[in-house]
């Protein structure tokens, strides 16, 4: 294979960390992923060389600052394929940005709508609809998951009506790592609800190759930079460009309005109109800088590796004995989901920890799901790109350890 993986991780100086002594096993990324060096400088760079406002400063440093962060807007547009640069808005991730696209449609919606969300959400996807359902007095529907884990189509489509007003689903399940098949759901949501908006949260599919926003004919997908090698607090809400134009405005402010008395204000075009106050300006040229390093990897040579990760750990986890996997989804990436037989997953990754390696534990932001699932929580191994089929080895031989300390 071409994708040369060792090559890749002397790209993250955090990957060289030892814990109590032990080489750093890092499989945390659907929380957040590492950084490589690209980014760091690029941070760096902007803080240490243009530090400055962007958009109406009279000067040089403002200007490049300028330029670096609507290169970086340009880059993420040309990334997942916008139309235009004007339909990518900077947000502080997935969680604003869906909250954006909420308050807008609360103002639209009435006691008649409904929302259709599916079971395996994350909060941020599942409670901020919940508050629009209060606030309109409208109806949220649920569509449900199979025993495997996989989203149930035949349910999810009996749900989808003419009153249905918001479709808002996962791309990935951040808890389970199951791939939703949004390319088909999509024009099945167009036919049997077309008054139907619809958003994708992208925050776990976006680091795993990109997106096509134009062929998957969504309204909305949203997703975060530090899940995509990029810096925290800092995300997008694409959306289509006359959806957005219209849309109720999230923040009112300095750079998103148009004119301003003391009477009234008009807003200004796209993007700005959504973008009220400073941005974080290092974080969109980090994420940038992420977009632009990610664009020269070998992209079918990282998805055929994190496939085989994801193999190996499921073939491995399926042969434990006394580890109970929650998720056998036909389709996933990245995530593998278990628990040991009579163990607390928190006792579970403590003890990992002692041996450098690092998951997360808990409900993951799914309350519901766990509950569907019939556990309080889980241990939840995530990988990324520049994990190798050596870290995967590591994480089962450090759970036969801990299955001793806990027996």
């Amino acid at each position: 294979m071409s994708f040369d993986v060792a090559a890749l991780r002397e790209e993250f100086p955090i990957l060289k960390r030892q814990i109590d002594g032990k080489p750093l096993v890092y499989l945390d990324n659907a929380a957040t992923t590492q950084k490589p060096q690209a980014v760091i400088d690029a941070i760096s760079s902007y803080y240490s060389e243009c530090n400055s406002n962007v958009h109406r400063g009279a000067h040089t440093l403002a200007d490049e600052a300028t330029r670096l962060y609507e290169g970086a807007r340009d880059s993420i547009a040309q990334f997942i394929h916008a139309t235009s640069s004007k339909e990518v808005i900077w947000t502080s991730g997935t969680t604003e940005s869906i909250n954006i696209v909420a308050h807008g449609l609360v103002q639209l919606m009435t006691d008649q709508d409904e929302i259709l969300v599916t079971e395996m959400e994350h909060h941020a996807n599942l409670v901020t609809w919940q508050q629009v359902c209060k606030g309109a007095g409208a109806t949220l529907k649920v569509a449900q998951i199979s025993d495997n884990a996989e989203l149930d189509v035949e349910h999810f489509i009996s749900q989808l009506s003419s009153v249905t007003k918001m479709v808002a689903m996962p791309h990935i399940s951040n808890a389970l790592g199951s791939i939703n098949p949004i390319e088909s759901l999509i024009p099945m949501i167009r036919e049997r609800a077309p008054n139907a908006y619809i958003l994708i949260d992208g925050a776990q599919g976006i680091a795993h190759g990109g997106v096509n926003v134009q062929a998957l004919d969504c309204d909305f997908y949203v997703f975060s930079g530090h899940k995509f090698f990029a810096p925290t607090g800092v995300g997008i809400l694409w959306g289509k460009a006359d959806i957005l134009s219209e849309w109720p405005v999230w923040q009112t402010g300095g750079e998103m309005i148009s004119t301003v008395t003391y009477q009234d204000a008009t807003w200004g075009e796209l993007p700005s109109r959504l973008e009220a106050g400073t941005p974080h300006i290092a974080g969109a040229i980090g994420f940038g800088a992420a977009v632009d390093w990610f664009s020269k990897l070998d992209i079918v040579g990282l998805q055929a590796h994190e496939t085989q990760l994801i193999e190996s750990a499921t073939e491995q986890a399926l042969a434990f004995d006394g580890l109970e996997l929650v998720s056998r989804a036909q389709n996933k990436v990245g995530v593998l989901s278990f628990n040991l037989t009579g163990s607390h997953p928190g006792d579970v990754g403590f003890l990992l920890d002692k041996q450098g390696i690092a998951v997360r534990t808990g409900d993951h932001c799914a309350q519901p799901l766990m509950k569907r699932l019939g556990v309080p929580g889980t241990v939840r191994a995530s990988f990324s790109i520049y994990n190798t089929m050596e870290e995967v080895d590591a994480l089962f031989n450090g759970l036969k350890k801990v299955q001793m300390m806990l027996m």
